[in-house]
C-alpha cells in the first residue's frame, strides 16, 4: 500500500516543527475536521476541513479559475496568489509512488487479455500525463473490458474527500470474478432497460438506450489506498456521467467482503436495537441475503440509471456542489429500496420468490435500524459530514416526516426506529426518489441544500450520546477494519507456480509493515 492523497494534514510533514506534529496528533482542536462541507456561518468548506487537496486555498480563490486537472491534483496557492495544480504523475506530484504504480502495471502487460492490456495501457498514459482526456481513455477502455477473470480498479477515483467533491484520492483493488453468484446480477444488468423505463421519475430523465451495463460478482484479493482497510461493499464505475450514458458502467458487489461482515456481525448488535425478536430472527435469516440484493441493485441500476440535462453537459457535480455524493448516493438507495420487492428481481434469481415479502421487510427494518446505529460514528458534535451517513439519515427521515412507515419509539428509556408499514415505505421511497432524480438531472442546488440541512445533516446529540452507551456497553465496533491476506509466490525453477496465502489477522502489525 503507498500513502497517495487521502486523510491527513495539509502540506507534508517532512521538516515541519515538531510542535506542529504534536498538535497534529494531540490537539483535538487543532484541524478536527477531515472534511467540512458544513463548517458553520461564515466558515469556508475549504478552509475548515483538515486534508491535504488544497493548501492555502479558500472557496473564494477558486471563483474565475479553470482547473485542468481537477480529479487528480493538488491545489496550492502560492505567495503573489497565483493558483497552482500539482498534478498527481510521472514527473508531478508523488513521481516516486506513481512510478512504481507504473512499473508494477506495466509488469501485467504479458499477462493480461487484449481487451485488459488495452485497458492498462490506457491506465499507464493516464498515470504519464495526467491529462483528463487520457482518463476518459482509460475509462471507457476498462467499461469495454467485459470478459476478464481477474481485474483491478485502479486510480484516482473517489471524491467524498474533498469538501467541493472535485478530488479523487487513490484506491486500489485486485479482484478475480466469483462465478457461482455472477449469475444473477449478471441477468440484473441484462435487464436494466426494463428497469430503467419503470423508475418513478419523470420520463425525460429516464434513458432511453441503455447499454453496456456490466455487473460481477467478485472476491477481493488486495485493497489499498482509499479502499482498505475500511472497504466498500459494491462498486459502480466510471463516475464520469457522460461515459455512463455513452458507453456504460461496470458493477462489482464484493462477495467475500460481504460475507466476512455478516459473519462478524454479532446477534447482540442486531437485539440492541430491534423492536422485537420477531425482527432480530428476520434479520439472523435474511439480513445477509437482503443486504447483498440491494447493494447489487444499488450498483447495477442505481448509480447507472437516469440521465441529466444538457446544459450540465454531464457534470451534474459542478452544479450541485458539496451535495453531489450525498445525493447520487441517496438517489442509488432510493433505487434499491423502491426495486428490491419486485417481482422480477426475484425472475433475475437474485431471491427466493416465495420468501421476498419477508427479506423486502427485512431490508426496511434494517435501513431504519442503521440510522439510528450509524450515530455511534460521530462521538464530538451534532452534524455529519460523510456522504453515505448524510444520504441514508435523510431517506430515513424524510420516510419519518412524509409517510407513516416507520416510527419512533421509546422502551426501557432506550430509543428505537420501526419500520411499521412496508407499502408506505415503499411509496415513500417512490416519491421522493422522483424529487431526488429532479434534482440530479437540472443540477438544483437550492433544492438539495433544503434536502439534506431538513434531514441528512443536523442530529440531536443527545440521541447520540444513548446511542454511544448502547454500543459501548455491548463494546460494538464503530468501523470494521479489513487485514489484508498476505501473498507469497511459490517458485520452480525460477516460474511462480502458485501463490501461498496467509492471514495475519493483526491491522496494526499489518499498517506498521506497509508504512516502512
Amino acid at each position: 500500500m503507498m500513502v497517495l492523497p487521502s486523510l491527513g494534514a495539509k502540506g507534508s510533514c517532512r521538516g515541519a516543527a515538531p510542535v506542529a506534529i504534536m498538535a497534529a496528533f494531540f490537539d483535538a482542536t487543532s484541524e478536527p475536521m477531515v472534511t467540512a462541507k458544513t463548517p458553520g456561518p461564515g466558515k469556508d468548506i475549504l478552509e475548515a476541513s483538515a486534508n491535504n487537496l488544497y493548501v492555502n486555498v479558500s472557496s473564494r480563490d477558486l471563483e474565475g479559475f479553470t482547473e485542468r486537472f481537477g480529479l487528480n491534483s493538488r491545489l496550492v496557492k502560492q505567495a503573489d496568489g497565483t493558483l497552482v495544480e500539482e498534478v498527481y504523475r510521472v514527473g508531478g506530484k508523488y513521481h516516486a509512488e506513481i512510478s512504481r504504480i507504473v512499473g508494477h502495471l506495466t509488469d501485467a502487460l504479458p499477462y493480461a487479455s487484449p481487451a485488459m492490456r488495452r485497458a492498462l495501457e490506457a491506465l499507464i498514459r493516464w498515470y504519464t500525463t495526467g491529462d483528463d482526456a487520457d482518463r476518459a481513455a482509460y475509462d471507457i477502455a476498462w467499461v469495454e473490458d467485459k470478459d476478464s477473470t481477474v481485474d483491478t480498479i485502479n486510480g484516482f477515483i473517489e471524491v467524498y474527500l474533498d469538501a467541493r467533491g472535485i478530488k479523487g484520492a487513490w484506491e486500489a483493488l485486485v479482484y478475480f470474478v466469483n462465478r457461482d453468484k455472477t449469475a444473477g446480477i449478471e441477468k440484473l444488468a441484462a435487464a436494466a432497460a426494463w428497469f430503467e423505463a419503470r423508475m418513478p421519475w419523470d420520463p425525460k430523465w429516464r434513458r432511453t438506450d441503455v447499454k453496456g451495463v456490466t455487473a460481477k460478482a467478485i472476491d477481493v484479493v488486495v485493497e489499498a489506498g482509499d479502499s482498505a482497510p475500511m472497504t466498500p461493499i459494491g462498486i459502480n464505475l466510471p463516475n464520469d456521467q457522460k461515459i455512463r450514458e455513452e458507453h456504460g458502467s461496470k458493477s462489482v458487489s464484493l462477495a467475500n467482503i460481504n460475507e466476512a461482515y455478516d459473519k462478524s456481525l454479532p446477534t447482540s448488535y442486531r437485539r440492541e436495537f430491534a423492536w422485537s425478536e420477531d425482527e432480530v430472527a428476520r434479520a439472523e435469516k435474511w439480513g445477509a441475503l437482503a443486504g447483498e440484493v440491494t447493494t447489487a441493485i444499488h450498483e447495477v441500476l442505481g448509480h447507472g440509471s437516469g440521465r441529466v440535462a444538457d446544459h450540465l453537459n454531464g457534470q451534474p457535480q459542478l452544479a450541485l456542489k458539496e451535495h453531489y455524493s450525498a445525493l447520487e448516493e441517496s438517489r442509488a438507495d432510493l433505487v434499491a429500496l423502491y426495486f428490491v420487492g419486485e417481482p422480477k428481481i426475484a425472475e433475475c434469481g437474485m431471491l427466493p420468490a416465495e420468501h421476498q415479502a419477508e427479506i423486502v421487510k427485512t431490508e426496511y427494518e434494517s435501513y431504519a435500524r442503521n440510522a439510528l446505529v450509524q450515530l455511534r460514528r460521530i462521538r464530538e458534535g451534532s452534524q455529519i459530514e460523510e456522504d453515505h451517513m448524510r444520504n441514508r439519515q435523510a431517506i430515513v427521515h424524510w420516510l419519518i416526516a412524509h409517510t407513516t412507515a416507520i416510527e419512533i419509539r421509546k422502551r426501557d428509556g432506550k430509543t428505537f426506529y420501526v419500520m411499521v408499514d412496508a407499502k408506505a415505505f415503499h411509496d415513500g421511497v417512490g416519491r421522493m426518489l422522483a424529487e431526488v432524480q429532479r434534482i440530479k438531472s437540472e443540477g438544483d442546488y437550492a433544492a438539495a441544500a433544503a434536502l439534506f440541512e431538513a434531514h441528512g445533516i443536523h442530529f440531536d446529540p443527545a440521541l447520540r450520546d444513548e446511542v454511544v452507551a448502547r454500543v459501548d456497553r455491548l463494546n460494538l465496533p464503530s468501523y470494521t477494519g479489513f487485514v489484508q491476506p498476505e501473498l507469497e509466490p511459490v517458485l520452480a525453477d525460477g516460474a511462480v507456480v502458485d501463490v501461498k496465502i496467509t492471514y495475519p489477522l493483526d491491522l496494526t502489525k499489518q499498517m506498521l509493515n506497509y508504512s516502512a
